[in-house]
């Protein structure tokens, strides 16, 4: 189905099992997409080169990033850019979890029936990149500046976490809900390299500074 839409690079999160024999079979065609399969423990390590990462999901809830159509998505990746970006699809019985959408740029809603939303995984992939496949690269304006990769993104992230911690943002005891939700209103921009260097150098400031007063 990836060759079918011109999809170049296929990444999976902690998969089951390797490619074998009947999978070779089912991909007729699509040996290369196979051959060339990136197994990751998980999915900031999945996509921790990408900058712009569009999560799926049926539900609604906290930590989510901003929601887009499915009719929105050619538009939203000109917009971007003509750089990478991923289409992440969680596991049919699941899907992602909150700390996952949470990661993303944008979420990405199907339009279905209100009450029967979810929909086979397959399928879900089909209609995604059916629709995708409306975006052209070539045609795309080159932003001014280049987002930055998620890894980059998750690294601005963790050093605002210490620096939360320092100040003792999370004297209620929810950080990891609260650490999400910043997740989500820094993760859903994107963020260009300028942006996230700012972000290090503001949450530096910060534990510099306690160090200071600290020690005086």
């Amino acid at each position: 189905m990836a060759k079918n839409f011109g999809i170049e690079r296929l990444r999976v999160v902690e998969p089951a099992v390797a490619p074998d024999e009947e999978s070779s079979r089912l991909a007729a065609g699509a040996d290369d997409l196979l051959a060339n399969l990136a197994r990751h423990e998980d999915l900031p390590a999945a996509v921790a080169d990408v900058p712009v990462v569009i999560a799926t999901s049926s539900l609604r809830g906290r930590g989510r990033a901003p929601s887009l159509a499915l009719a929105e998505l050619p538009a939203y990746l000109a917009e971007a850019g003509p750089v990478p970006a991923a289409l992440v699809f969680g596991p049919e019985r699941s899907g992602l979890t909150e700390d996952e959408l949470a990661r993303a740029t944008a979420c990405l809603r199907l339009p279905t029936d209100a009450r029967f939303p979810t929909m086979n995984l397959s399928h879900a992939v089909a209609v995604v990149l059916a629709v995708a496949r409306g975006f052209s690269a070539e045609a795309a304006a080159a932003p001014e500046e280049l987002p930055a990769p998620a890894g980059e993104v998750e690294a601005a992230l963790a050093h605002w976490d210490r620096a939360l911690e320092a100040i003792d943002f999370y004297d209620t005891g929810h950080r990891d809900r609260s650490l999400r939700d910043w997740r989500r209103v820094v993760a859903s921009r994107p963020l260009t390299e300028r942006d996230v260097a700012i972000l290090r150098g503001i949450a530096n400031r910060i534990l510099v500074s306690l160090r200071v007063r600290t020690e005086s």
